[in-house]
């Protein structure tokens, strides 16, 4: 499908938004305890030119529904990605935690886009992935091609930049792939294991850098960085401090399949500023990386972002920060949920998973602080089933979010709209003065 066709597909369902996969409705949710408002209210004058900024739903945690928050055909799109061989039969790329960004490399602008992507004959990223792919274009418009690896493996798809089947370019002294992130099989249970997720491309000091996470089917999960020997599409090496494991330190978490202290801290991503640069780990953990970029200063007892959690706190995914206008911007992913509350009345709100709680839509909610540590606001929702993405800024000062409809539950699993899930898309943002300093999902513009 172009681009045009495929969004306005996508719009003709959010034009009729339900809050999730289930019979609740966003005018059911949005007239109960804890739950937006089912109209704009009237704000407070931000103090210039900018767009209110909405009342948050009461009490702290409740989540905003309105479809005004939804990327929708007049402030978003689809990228139109080249496809890869095995993309034929969908007509596009499937992808998961979209990420890009825009970079200006020897005077000009260059894109790049990457994510979760799945291989060859599988329906998902898992039990097993072939690795990572990196796209590039010189307006976010495109094109967007796969950057050029035929000259580095003329045996490999076009676009794969790294990947656990690359083992066997590991030397002495350059490590490619870790033994813990090799493909491998298991009893009998899935079979084929070993899969890569959330990869994202940075740009530091002239050289280029991925951050990104094994999966739950790896033999350890986890974050590790990559660090580019050439160009944006390569050759990458391991760095040095992931060749035993991943960043950060082993704790109970995951599905019940992962095997005792195999895993780490997710979603790996990067803020830098200045000669300085971070890691940042799910869901608020962060480590300054040594001066050569070979590993984290503290590879034990992360700091953690001060913030102003939910109570109780639900579990959080895809940390990024975001700095704009002088203020940094903490971005999670988190389930929004419907419930019966306390006194009976339906409830939609950012609660933990729980007996009686549905999940409806997978959203960005979004913090602001003065200090990339803390203390952070509150949050709010930023984009609603825009979760797990991350925030850029085009040449001409333009805020975006990436977003990619998430297929595991919820909105975009229904039977009816699954087939617009998974996608590389980007939304743009608005930003609602100094005052409020909120950045939003660009809400229809008044009358």
């Amino acid at each position: 499908m172009k681009r045009r066709q495929f969004m306005g597909a996508a719009a003709g369902a959010v034009s009729a938004v339900v809050v999730g996969g289930s019979a609740a409705s966003a005018a059911g949710a949005t007239t109960t305890t804890g739950a937006a408002p089912a109209a704009a209210p009237t704000a407070a004058p931000t103090g210039g030119p900018f767009p209110p900024a909405w009342p948050d739903p009461e009490p702290y945690g409740a989540a905003d529904a309105r479809p005004e928050l939804m990327p929708r055909d007049d402030n978003s799109m689809i990228l139109d990605l080249e496809l890869r061989p095995h993309d034929a039969p969908l007509g596009r790329v499937w992808m998961r935690d979209t990420y890009v960004n825009q970079f200006e490399v020897d005077g000009r602008t260059l894109y790049v886009a990457t994510g979760t992507t799945r291989a060859a004959g599988q329906v998902n990223a898992g039990p097993w992935n072939d690795g990572l792919y990196v796209w590039t274009a010189p307006a976010l418009e495109g094109p967007w091609t796969l950057a050029d690896t035929t000259g580095l493996r003329p045996g490999q798809p076009k676009g794969k930049v790294w990947s656990p089947e690359f083992v066997g370019e590991n030397a002495p002294g350059r490590t490619v792939v870790a033994p813990w992130q090799e493909h491998w099989t298991d009893d009998g249970r899935f079979g084929k294991r070993g899969n890569v997720w959330a990869p994202e491309v940075h740009r530091f000091r002239d050289t280029w850098y991925i951050v990104a996470c094994m999966g739950d089917h790896s033999i350890k999960v986890g974050s590790f960085l990559l660090v580019s020997e050439g160009g944006i599409e390569g050759p990458y090496r391991l760095a040095e401090g992931n060749v035993d494991k991943p960043f950060g330190e082993p704790f109970v978490g995951g599905p019940a399949f992962i095997a005792p202290g195999a895993y780490h801290h997710i979603d790996g991503s990067i803020f830098t500023e200045g000669d300085d640069a971070w890691l940042v780990l799910h869901n608020d953990l962060y480590a300054r990386f040594t001066p050569d970029m070979e590993d984290i200063a503290t590879p034990t007892h992360l700091p953690e972002f001060a913030q102003t959690p939910y109570a109780p706190e639900p579990y959080l995914e895809g940390a990024y920060v975001q700095k704009y206008r002088g203020r940094y911007y903490l971005m999670h992913a988190v389930w929004a949920r419907s419930s019966t509350g306390t006194d009976g009345s339906p409830r939609y709100a950012y609660d933990p998973a729980g007996p009686g709680r549905v999940q409806e839509q997978y959203d960005a909610v979004v913090a602001v602080a003065d200090r990339f540590e803390g203390p952070y606001s509150e949050r709010y929702t930023a984009g609603v089933g825009a979760g797990h993405n991350n925030m850029f800024v085009d040449e001409r000062g333009q805020a975006w979010a990436t977003f990619f409809r998430n297929p595991a539950h919820g909105y975009w699993a229904d039977p009816s709209r699954v087939a617009d899930a998974a996608v590389p898309g980007v939304v743009r943002l608005e930003w609602t003065g100094p005052h409020t300093r909120r950045l939003t999902v660009a809400r229809p513009a008044a009358g």
